[in-house]
């Protein structure tokens, strides 16, 4: 899911001058259910996924080789990066260099559990195959995407969306086009580790007092497996979410993949505000916060 445009100051996109800004959204797991292990040592999961107004800006400029730079300090900036990655698969899709500078500004958080790593990657494959006129349609996009990260393809088709078989197998659902309820995101200094919480799936056990079932926010269903072993190894996780469920406003809450990120559906933009407020007083005075509405389909 990218927003591409030309940047004020740049001219006309032939001219060697020009820079590109594409917007790559996080998302959260409305759902995530954990099926089993597979022969691969992968796990099968069915999940449901919607992107959030919450964006990274990548900028494209001319360079003489594909590099990549970045504002926020620790961000790896070799072939270890998913930015740099998608890049390369690029590079040998199309069989030719990518010369281009891509800078990229965080917004999203890493080790999150929503997907900003993943949807960086998708945004670069996307708008290198429009630059470069690669000419690939959005389902090979998704095969490539799918050899970087299992959420990489979720993000090339920019919608709500289930996902299957490891996450790449992508299928859009048009029926939630019109649900964009206001989210509350709240994540501790903390991440987790996505291959540990998988690992510790299928021993671990349910906190007492902690409430894992299914919810029911507006007809769509909110629940995720892997709660269980990460709270079983982060109780403050846990506690968030008993916090979250006993908040006036709060018609839905849990844990967004993997985590560290617990996140909340309110009734409005005020409940939003107070929620963060009371969150920071009664919780943890260094959460990262942040309130915002699920992205309207095709706004990029």
């Amino acid at each position: 899911m990218c927003l591409m445009k030309l940047d004020p100051e740049a001219v006309p996109w032939w001219n060697p001058r020009r820079m590109i800004s594409c917007k790559a959204p996080c998302k959260v797991n409305v759902s995530l259910r954990v099926l089993g292990k597979r022969p691969d040592g992968f796990h099968e999961v069915d999940t449901v996924m919607v992107p959030l107004d919450l964006c990274d800006v990548l900028e494209f400029s001319p360079a003489a080789r594909l590099e990549m730079s970045c504002d926020a300090p620790g961000v790896p900036l070799d072939e270890s990066n998913l930015v740099m990655k998608a890049g390369r698969l690029m590079e040998r899709e199309l069989g030719r260099s990518m010369p281009w500078h891509v800078r990229l500004v965080k917004k999203v958080p890493h080790g999150a559990g929503l997907g900003g790593g993943s949807s960086d990657a998708a945004c670069v494959l996307r708008t290198l195959n429009e630059l470069e006129h690669g000419g690939l349609f959005r389902e090979r996009l998704a095969e490539l995407g799918g050899e970087i990260g299992s959420d990489v393809g979720f993000f090339i088709y920019g919608a709500a969306s289930r996902c299957t078989g490891r996450g790449e197998k992508v299928e859009p659902l048009p029926e939630w086009k019109g649900w964009r309820p206001r989210v509350v995101l709240l994540k501790p200094s903390f991440g987790v580790s996505t291959p540990d919480a998988y690992r510790r799936w299928s021993g671990s056990r349910e906190l007492p007092g902690i409430p894992y079932g299914e919810q029911d926010v507006g007809g769509h269903v909110l629940v995720n497996d892997l709660e269980r072993p990460v709270f079983e190894k982060h109780l403050f996780l846990a506690e968030v979410k008993r916090w979250l469920m006993g908040r006036p406003g709060v018609r839905g809450a849990m844990m967004s993949g993997s985590g560290s990120t617990m996140f909340a559906v309110v009734e409005d933009e005020g409940t939003g505000r107070a929620l963060m407020e009371d969150a920071a007083r009664e919780l943890d005075p260094t959460l990262w916060m942040w309130s915002g509405l699920v992205m309207q389909d095709d706004a990029r």
